[in-house]
């Protein structure tokens, strides 16, 4: 049951006919050689597992190191003196404060103050911010952008954009800077949490090798030329501590590490502050309140969120979305985005939105599971310790 979980929730969520019209990203023929198992991701074909299973999966990667291929995501280089003006014209994010090299995960956001997607941001050493952006919003994200881009030009301003087709690895868990400083030419204790560097990695010129990562280990994600990302990634795979590793395992690592999965935990009906990302909303920006949105979040600062979104645990049947989550007198206080059996904590986990008075550590509600009603407990999140490589 517990291997099953995650995987048939993943197979269920992102079901559609057969593999016709799906992308392909570089390393497909590589999955298939190895046996991953293709299903439909967001439009691509991508693998939800490979033979060892999604427990092994999952149990090797918070104890050794996984290889991801993630280069579905929305790669996309912004250019141009105006290119902090423009980003910060659409995120919540400080931009402007980013070094050269740091990176930020920031909320690109629309008037109600939902959150349009999640980014990564990164101010590069080079001459342009990289950004990183979910598959499934990328058609929205570039209309976006692009729209934004032309109104600023249209203005006199300077920026422009340019998406990269490059391959995108992620290398994660406690043993990937054994793993990867094999084959930098330069020293990776030197690139903490959220920072960036161009690079050769192997022998691969052109690569871009950022610090952060969706399991909660101490990870890289790899932007690659796509030309050379299978052979980085049989390189990658050469290493006995190094697993391919599939979505079922992707999506529960990032669930025990209390991430958000856009789609299901955040949309464009929740706002940052409902969703607990308030600490992505730079100090400057608050004042200035000139980000999408601005006035009811800043609102929703003030005057507190209604509902909050909340970690639960239980035992039982696992917690699937949408499952309703019954208060105190068996009356609906909110609803599960996420959950499945954590194969870390060998519980169920999930996480949901319940109404604020509702919402403290330690408040026993109940989730309706198969019209039976089961305990939940309101959990911190993450469920499990991260492991990010911070600065000494």
């Amino acid at each position: 049951m517990l291997r099953a979980g995650c995987r048939a929730a993943l197979a269920r969520r992102h079901l559609s006919s057969a593999s016709e019209g799906l992308k392909q990203t570089p390393l497909d023929a590589l999955h298939r050689a190895r046996g991953g198992r293709m299903v439909p991701f967001a439009g691509w074909s991508l693998p939800v597992q490979y033979g060892r299973g999604h427990l092994e999966s999952h149990l090797h990667t918070r104890r050794h190191c996984s290889l991801f291929d993630v280069s579905h995501m929305l790669q996309t280089r912004v250019y141009g003196r105006d290119r902090v003006r423009f980003l910060e014209s659409l995120v919540v994010g400080d931009i402007a404060e980013l070094r050269p090299g740091q990176g930020t995960l920031t909320l690109l956001t629309n008037e109600r103050g939902g959150i349009v997607d999640d980014l990564i941001v990164t101010n590069t050493a080079e001459d342009h911010l990289y950004v990183v952006s979910n598959a499934g919003c990328a058609d929205k994200d570039r209309a976006v952008m692009e729209g934004r881009a032309a109104e600023l030009r249209a203005a006199g301003g300077d920026v422009h954009l340019e998406v990269s087709d490059n391959a995108l690895l992620a290398l994660q868990g406690p043993s990937m800077a054994q793993v990867l400083q094999a084959g930098l030419p330069d020293d990776l204790t030197k690139l903490t949490f959220m920072t960036s560097t161009a690079t050769t990695v192997f022998g691969v010129p052109g690569c871009r090798v950022t610090r952060c990562g969706y399991t909660g280990e101490d990870g890289v994600e790899i932007s690659v030329p796509a030309g050379r990302a299978v052979e980085l990634a049989e390189r990658l795979l050469g290493c006995p501590e190094v697993w391919p590793a599939g979505l079922a395992a992707r999506d529960s690592l990032r669930l025990e590490a209390g991430l958000c999965l856009y789609g299901n935990d955040i949309d464009e009906s929740t706002t940052p502050v409902e969703a607990g990302l308030l600490w992505t909303l730079g100090k400057r920006r608050r004042t200035a309140m000139d980000f999408p949105g601005a006035a009811i979040i800043m609102e929703q600062v003030k005057e507190k969120p209604k509902r909050k979104r909340v970690g639960l645990t239980s035992v039982g049947p696992p917690l699937r979305p949408p499952a309703a989550i019954l208060g105190p007198e068996g009356t609906p206080v909110g609803t599960v985005t996420s959950g499945c059996p954590s194969p870390s904590l060998g519980k169920n986990i999930a996480m949901g939105y319940v109404q604020a008075a509702h919402s403290r550590p330690g408040t026993t509600l109940t989730v309706e599971v198969r019209k039976k009603q089961h305990p939940a407990l309101v959990t911190k999140m993450p469920f499990v310790p991260t492991h990010y490589y911070m600065a000494k």
